[in-house]
């Protein structure tokens, strides 16, 4: 299927009526699973939950702090806490992290409309594609301006998603697009703050929103995206043509939990010997990574989560960054790791992709790519990160995926 005439809301739409295929659907899947033990994780991490409480709207939504609210307020407190521990997936098509919005939407309209778990995973896998259409579309320059691709194209994904559930035609969808284009927000400067999940958050919820209301009839923008003043002009984006694709199976999951900008550079880490007691460790990588990841003095956890030189101390010392505990500010704050760092040189290397990493330790040099990672490989470890996260749960929510149960696959969500 071609691009049809009418840009990227045209686009949009043909996302939104696409007939699935296996191959994408088998990796939404375990994006599903890997979003659901995120959010869980996440929760039992507590720092959400008065900000949660403040969220009484009443429904039948399943919410990951054992609430159950409208759809609305449901797909705001699981985006956010999904994000809470950046341990989701990423695309580094348009670098965005695209489950963690388009399932928390896709979940919560799906509940409020009794639909099953296998629609809402096709509606959440044509929402995840059009989020990385939108990226793309947008450019790399909205991104290093400063806008968080994860919350702005995720919003319009969501609004896909959402859309497919409630079965909006095309004139609809259109509104609703136009709605979200007014809607989606995100800046890159809450990183390392809880603003930054707030923003897939309120991407998930604008979403919901946006679809909801184009039913009730509220008209928009014929074209809010590419139109005059419209979202790309005014959002730094580039306008380019992007094709028909799927993309889904290029999806990277996370099994560090922290930026993903930093993981080649652990599994490039993790093959070095005599890591700890190095001189000098330099690590390549390219430059977009810079203004993301390379805090070079965090002094909290959340803040170490973006900073090569610090997870390249705890690698050093044998500190597991795959667990979510070990990123706690007394970590950040480690005599040892905190003078350990000063050893880490990081520049930026255009010849590498975002994927890659370069690390040169000694004689030593190794160079990493995550996109070498193959199907075998990646399922087996989303089940063992799930496992790790919430324990003999992870295999019961992984029956209720497969066994196209929504409902049971909901109740596990606050068990």
């Amino acid at each position: 299927m071609g691009q049809r005439r009418g840009g990227i809301t045209a686009l949009l739409q043909d996302y939104a009526q696409a007939e699935t295929r296996a191959p994408e659907r088998a990796v939404m899947r375990l994006s599903v699973l890997d979003w659901a033990v995120c959010g869980m994780a996440g929760r039992a991490e507590g720092g959400f939950d008065t900000w949660a409480n403040t969220l009484t709207g009443q429904g039948p939504c399943t919410r990951f702090d054992g609430r159950t609210s409208d759809a609305a307020d449901a797909a705001l407190v699981n985006g956010t806490l999904s994000h809470a521990l950046d341990y989701d997936d990423t695309h580094f098509a348009h670098i965005g992290h695209p489950s963690v919005v388009v399932v928390s939407a896709a979940l919560a309209i799906a509940e409020a409309r009794g639909v099953s778990m296998s629609a809402m995973i096709d509606a959440a896998l044509v929402g995840a594609e059009a989020s990385v259409a939108v990226g793309l579309w947008l450019g790399r320059g909205h991104y290093q301006v400063g806008y968080h691709q994860t919350a702005t194209a995720g919003t319009f994904g969501a609004t896909i998603a959402a859309g497919r559930l409630m079965a909006l035609g095309d004139e609809r969808m259109r509104r609703a697009l136009g709605l979200a284009s007014t809607m989606a927000s995100g800046l890159k400067s809450q990183f390392g703050t809880m603003g930054k999940p707030l923003n897939a958050g309120l991407a998930a919820r604008a979403g919901v929103e946006a679809a909801q209301w184009a039913a009730a009839g509220m008209t928009s923008a014929a074209d809010g995206l590419d139109g005059p003043l419209g979202f790309g002009e005014t959002h730094h984006g580039a306008g380019d043509d992007v094709p028909f694709a799927w993309r889904m199976c290029d999806v990277s999951h996370k099994f560090h939990a922290c930026c993903h900008g930093l993981h080649a550079t652990l599994e490039a880490l993790a093959q070095v010997e005599g890591l700890r007691v190095a001189d000098m460790v330099r690590i390549e990588t390219h430059p977009r990574w810079l203004s993301v990841c390379n805090k070079p003095d965090p002094t909290t956890g959340l803040e170490a989560k973006f900073s090569y030189a610090h997870v390249a101390a705890m690698a050093a010392h044998g500190i597991r960054t795959a667990n979510i505990a070990q990123f706690t500010d007394a970590c950040a704050r480690d005599p040892d790791l905190v003078a350990w760092r000063k050893r880490v040189a990081v520049v930026g290397d255009p010849t590498l992709s975002e994927m890659q990493a370069r690390v040169t330790v000694g004689d030593a040099i190794i160079t990493t790519d995550l996109a070498a990672t193959d199907p075998a490989t990646r399922a087996d470890r989303c089940q063992q990160k799930a496992r790790a996260l919430v324990g003999a749960r992870a295999d019961d929510l992984w029956q209720a995926i497969e066994g196209d149960d929504l409902t049971r696959f909901a109740q596990l969500l606050t068990s």
